[in-house]
């Protein structure tokens, strides 16, 4: 096959061109483009490890930070329960109830003083832990598996 046969099947099979366009711009453009396909296919192979753990990065955050805000406003709740005159069982109760979308194993709260030592006037500290666990396996070797999570509040007792 000569130069110019190998040419015209290509542009017939690959390019759908007719021999109208045969020496157009609209081929050397074709033609250049078709060249650079293997190039792209190797810069896509190399950027998207960096955009697949950009992506499941913000996800992971996005999942820690509102875990962050439950554990937060349980806190909190527990700690208003607490200075109004609840019990340590009304106090863990409502911080369940507010983490309600949370494992409740993972979840760890912490009372002081005990209920039989409140004063009015002192404070009362509600502490709150939980462990979040970090779905996508790589970005567990990035940041630590289970990430601890922790929110303390205190109020003075009314």
């Amino acid at each position: 096959m000569t130069k110019k046969t190998v040419r015209q099947a290509f542009y017939r099979r690959f390019l759908c061109f007719g021999q109208q366009f045969k020496g157009s711009a609209v081929e050397k453009v074709r033609l250049k483009l078709w060249h650079l396909r293997g190039q792209s296919l190797l810069e896509f192979a190399l950027v998207l490890p960096i955009l697949l753990l950009l992506f499941f990065g913000i996800i992971e955050f996005g999942i820690i930070f509102s875990d962050n805000l439950i554990i937060s406003q349980a806190a909190r709740e527990g700690a208003r329960v607490g200075v109004v005159g609840g019990s340590d069982e009304e106090i863990i109760n409502t911080v369940e109830h507010i983490a309600g979308t949370l494992d409740r194993n993972r979840l760890q709260i912490a009372i002081s003083p005990p209920e039989g030592e409140r004063v009015r006037g002192d404070s009362l500290k509600v502490e709150v832990r939980y462990s979040v666990l970090i779905m996508t396996p790589f970005m567990a070797e990035i940041i630590p598996n289970p990430y601890p999570l922790g929110a303390a509040v205190t109020m003075r007792v009314e």
